[in-house]
Order: C-alpha cells, then structure tokens, then sequence
C-alpha cells in the first residue's frame, strides 16, 4: 500500500466521485454495496474488503455483511455478528475506526481461521456514518502482508466510509418511497375499479372490495392488475 500521498489521495478522490455518481443514479442497494467494496479495494490496493450493515429489524440489533470483492467461499458465506461481538461490532458500537496490524492476536477478532486461510493479516475497520452521527454499518480492509495504516490512509477510509453511508440512506430511501408510491398508484387503481363494479355491477362498496380480493387469489395476480382489467374493460365498452 506504499505510495506517494498525493497519488493515493487522487485515487481517493476519484472513488469518492464513484461513489457519488452512485449515489444520484437508480442503482438498487445491492449494486451500490458492491460497488462501494471494489471501488474501495481498488484504491487502497488492500486483499479484501468488506461492508456490513446493522439489522435493524433483529431483536437484539445485528451487523450482517452485505457486500465483499473476495471471491473466496469462506468469506462468501452469510455472516452475522450481535453488536456486542467482534470487530465489526465494537466499531459500530463505540463509533471509531480500529486498526489490527495482526488479526490472528486480536481477541476480538472472530474468524482467525478464515484469516488463516486466506492469508490476511492487517486490518482497518471503520464505521459507516451519517451526518446526524448516526452509525449504520461498519468497512473493513484487510491486507496479506503486516501493514501500519497511518492517519491519512484512515482519514481517507473514513471519508469514502462516510459517502457509502450517504449512497446506502439515498438508495434506502429512494426504493422505500418507490414502494410507497406504487402502493398508493395501487390503491388509487382499485379505488376507481370499485367505483366501476358499484356502479356497472350494483354491488355495495364491501362487495365490490371482496370481488376484486377473490379474482386476485383465484388468478393469482396482484389487485392491482385485476384492478387494472376492470378499467380496461369498462373502458372498452
């Protein structure tokens, strides 16, 4: 990882832009984790990298990795920690970067095993931070030779750290009001097809509701759609 800093910072700077592009872009989650990781691998020239997220849904909270560029299958694998365990955990808990400069004697260092077998040695984690402060996930680098991360390596880290928090809310966001606004396109539909059955069908408002439940589970097709079959014949008629 030994380069000139104003090189290492140019690259920083261009993967921070990655990241940014990212951010305004109709990427899904998934597309802006895996870009994050390799972006951030190809830039510190690090072995693996790593993203994990909190669960908030988990009770108690976990932290679950969501994204890596490794290729190897042990590092592949689903993995969860409680906030109490680990590495990932201690970083998101106490919300400060850690640096290992040899994973296999860090007691809070997990997975010595798969370390072992994947001949990675140092480490920085650091976590995922929103402007409010707010923790929501933790980065990991790892190298295959010892390495003392400095202050600008780490600072650079935290900042492209930072930004991915920025792309995952933003991504977060913009798939949540997706939902909302197709839910509400949904309702409004079935609303106005109802209308159509009061009136065309004599049905009461319960009945036309009713109606159109049971042809959704019998053709196995969303309300919407048979919602969107009623407007379409009545506007055929």
């Amino acid at each position: 990882m030994e380069e000139n800093r104003p090189e290492t910072y140019e690259k920083y700077m261009r993967a921070l832009m990655d990241i940014s592009q990212a951010i305004t872009s109709d990427r899904y989650l998934e597309d802006i984790l895996k870009l994050i990781v390799m972006v951030t691998a190809k830039v510190t020239g690090v072995e693996i990298c790593s993203l994990w997220l909190i669960d908030e849904t988990a009770n108690p909270r976990k932290i679950r990795l969501k994204a890596t560029q490794a290729i190897a299958s042990d590092y592949l694998k689903d993995r969860s920690l409680s906030l109490d365990e680990g590495v990932v955990g201690f970083v998101a808990t106490h919300n400060q970067p850690l640096i290992i400069r040899d994973v296999s004697k860090e007691p809070r260092f997990k997975e010595k095993e798969m370390a072992k077998k994947l001949g990675l040695i140092s480490m920085v984690s650091v976590p995922l931070q929103v402007k409010d402060e707010k923790v929501i996930g933790v980065l990991n680098c790892f190298t295959s030779e010892p390495h003392e991360f400095n202050d600008t390596e780490v600072y650079l880290i935290t900042t492209v750290a930072n930004q991915a928090a920025v792309a995952i809310l933003n991504t977060e966001l913009m798939v949540k009001t997706k939902v909302i606004s197709e839910e509400l396109e949904t309702r409004k539909l079935v609303e106005r097809a109802k209308e159509v059955l009061i009136r065309r069908q004599k049905m009461e408002v319960d009945e036309a509701f009713r109606w159109i439940q049971k042809r959704s589970m019998d053709s196995r097709k969303s309300m919407r759609q048979v919602a969107e079959a009623v407007l379409l014949a009545e506007e055929l008629k």
